[in-house]
């Protein structure tokens, strides 16, 4: 029997391993893609995404080459979230096989703008404070400089994809079931902006609370896996 693939797309600053810890806990018919973003982990010798559309068609080609006719699901986390919805959205336009499921997670709609600045363009300092006030930087990684400047140029590249691209004014509607994934205490998933999800699909949309931050994702994998477990069984067995 074919596995589903299940593509993961990582949150901006990380490589696609935040997602390995999956592995113990998915279903033996899912298969765990973990889709590596340019200029980090095991691509780290490329440059960096200049903008988001170059991002969204290097990640189609990879998801296109990868499926071949099996069924797959995608997952995306804050950046990735974004990421996630711009595949789909550029699936439902090709010839491709539509996936099964979009999970979404700890990222409002790209019809809703928030950011008043441009956090890419900060100095240094300034960019290093703000992005620690978000989580984004764990204090262990101040104890090893070349490790810290890799992570602050990653972030910063993902930043420049993010704020210059990935505000998208006009909704347009994936042609799956959709599942909206969000910590309580996260300031970027509150109730009234992410319940917006359920205006980018004609079909289903189900939303799921976890406790936690922006970065829920780490503490709660068991929790988050037994969700997309249940919804990619359900899915497969309505298909």
């Amino acid at each position: 029997m074919n596995k589903i693939k299940l593509f993961c797309l990582p949150y901006a600053g990380g490589s696609s391993l935040v997602y390995k810890k999956w592995e113990n806990y998915l279903d033996n018919s899912i298969k765990l893609n973990m889709l590596e973003l340019a200029g980090r982990g095991s691509r780290s010798k490329e440059p960096y995404y200049n903008s988001m559309e170059e991002a969204v068609e290097d990640i189609f080609s990879i998801v296109k080459a990868n499926t071949d006719d099996n069924e797959y699901a995608i997952f995306g986390h804050s950046m990735g979230t974004i990421l996630a919805y711009k595949l789909a959205a550029k699936i439902k336009d090709s010839n491709m096989k539509q996936p099964l499921h979009l999970f979404i997670s700890g990222r409002y709609p790209p019809n809703i703008k928030k950011e008043e600045r441009n956090i890419y363009l900060l100095p240094e300092e300034e960019f290093i404070q703000e992005v620690k006030s978000r989580g984004g930087l764990p204090e262990k990684l101040f104890r090893y400089e070349a490790l810290l400047q890799k992570a602050i140029e990653t972030l910063r590249a993902d930043f420049k994809i993010l704020e210059t691209g990935g505000y998208q004014p006009i909704i347009k509607k994936v042609d799956c079931n959709i599942s909206v994934l969000s910590g309580k205490e996260d300031s970027l998933s509150e109730e009234f902006d992410i319940s917006m999800w359920r205006e980018y699909t004609e079909k289903e949309c189900s939303f799921y609370v976890f406790e936690g931050g922006h970065f829920y994702i780490h503490n709660n994998a068991e929790g988050i896996v037994n969700i997309i477990n249940k919804t990619l069984m359900r899915e497969k067995a309505n298909s």
